[in-house]
């Protein structure tokens, strides 16, 4: 049994890792790095070059996960590609927004390189995509596992509760099982529950760790945070300001705005206007249809209609000026220059009557990790190609994680005790925080923090 970690760095990036297991080979993900262009922004595929790969399982449709899924299909034209047919339904519709964005990036940096892969290509790509319901045990060939077959490869999808189609995934073979647990959240949001995991033997955990420096603070719980959003609204709205909340399209969206169906529900917060992208009413519009048929909670909700936000996009953001009373829950999460929430946030930065709120995870060196972390009445520059400007707004950061707390991994490793633990899918201080935990509190198991790009004998 074999491992690579195909993604460049220890770091949340472009997450793609390889398993071999009794001959067969497979890729589990295969995403494209949120802040790298070019050939930096793929996994490393050097590694399996010359491996011919039986199958691709993507656990979800996150672009650190999916979004150079087109060019490993090329490059390994025989494998099977399986997922939910959720994440198939969010990831065509990131892939084919995905090349938006690298086609006006060719014209705005000169990057020849993209895009990566064209319209065209992603809808022949899509076509091969098999559809895997949850808790359904499958051969890596697609079909139903026959029973008593023990040496044949199989995967089961498990709900991950992170966002909506969000997998774990389950290997067996020759008695072995191997879990990978995606990212996951063991906590309910506003509309995802939280996931539901396998709790037998498992021998080896491959365990996301995102969350891994950071500790779940005393006496939190969501509603308490729920009641600390409000308040600063309304603080916000009372100084004559707007505020500004970057999120993903898919998933970190879709809860902000439950959120607020409830608050006006529950009448904590008065109507106001909210604005979201375009990319994030796509995905909204997926989650609505999907309603009904998910495992989530406000199922009859339907968020374009009773929520009824503006939309946003490339064009029209810059006749969009920052008016009091309104909120703005603009992608990318992490501000990426250029994006509707970074071209935003320059206008609110250098007035205090303004808000930025954070509420979920943002890389340290992204731009909303350096606004997120600046003192008050620092210099920031959000965007290279523009001047640095000073930090005079109001900014908060509340914890709405779609990921699990760090003591919710070590707790479900704990239960488990596998043989092994695989960390992966997290910066170097978070890994190290879980790596270090988990030698205390299971000295029984081997706890592996792979080093990118070398093949390790499991």
């Amino acid at each position: 049994m074999k491992f690579i970690n195909l993604t460049r760095q220890t770091e949340i990036g472009a997450n793609s890792y390889y398993l071999e297991i009794g001959g067969h080979r497979l890729v589990l993900d295969c995403g494209m790095h949120p802040k790298n262009v070019g050939e930096d922004a793929l996994p490393n595929l050097k590694p399996i070059a010359d491996r011919q790969i039986e199958a691709i399982l993507i656990s979800h449709a996150h672009q650190d996960h999916i979004g150079t899924l087109p060019v490993l299909m090329r490059r390994q034209p025989g494998a099977r590609v399986f997922m939910t047919e959720a994440t198939a339904e969010i990831g065509s519709t990131l892939l084919h927004n995905s090349v938006n964005v690298m086609t006006r990036q060719r014209e705005e940096i000169g990057a020849t390189f993209y895009p990566f892969f064209s319209h065209r290509e992603i809808d022949r790509a899509s076509k091969l995509w098999h559809w895997s319901p949850l808790r359904q045990r499958l051969s890596i060939s697609g079909e139903r596992a026959s029973e008593g077959k023990t040496n044949a490869l199989t995967f089961e999808f498990f709900d991950a509760g992170h966002v909506l189609g969000s997998t774990g995934i389950l290997l067996r073979t020759e008695g072995r099982t191997i879990f990978y647990t995606g990212d996951v959240n063991f906590d309910n949001q506003t509309i995802m529950e939280a996931a539901i995991f396998p709790e037998e033997k498992i021998d080896i955990l491959i365990m996301e760790c995102t969350r891994g420096d950071q500790a779940k603070p005393a006496n939190w719980t969501r509603a308490g945070e729920e009641r600390r959003l409000v308040e600063a609204i309304d603080k916000a709205f009372t100084r004559g300001g707007c505020v500004l909340i970057p999120v993903f399209a898919l998933g970190k969206t879709q809860e902000v705005l439950a959120m607020f169906y409830r608050f006006r529900r529950e009448q904590l917060l008065p109507e106001f206007p909210i604005y979201i992208g375009g990319l994030s009413s796509k995905m909204t519009d997926i989650y609505d249809r999907r309603a009904h048929l998910a495992r989530r909670q406000l199922p009859r909700l339907q968020l374009m209609d009773e929520v009824a936000p503006f939309v946003l996009n490339g064009q029209t953001i810059f006749d969009a000026p920052a008016r009091s009373g309104r909120i703005y829950a603009l992608s990318s999460g992490m501000m990426t220059p250029k994006t509707l929430s970074n071209i935003f946030a320059r206008r609110l930065v250098q007035n205090p009557q303004h808000s930025i709120f954070f509420v979920g995870y943002a890389d340290p060196e992204s731009p909303a990790g350096l606004l997120r972390d600046a003192p008050s009445d620092r210099e920031v520059t959000l965007d290279p190609d523009e001047p640095a400007q000073r930090v005079r707004c109001n900014i908060e950061q509340f914890q709405f994680s779609a990921h699990a707390t760090r003591e919710a991994l070590v707790g479900y490793a704990k239960r488990l005790s596998p043989a092994k633990i695989v960390l992966v899918h997290g910066d170097p201080r978070a890994v190290e925080w879980i790596r270090a935990t988990l030698i205390v509190g299971l000295p029984k198991t081997e706890v592996i923090v792979p080093t990118p790009g070398v093949e390790i004998e499991l």
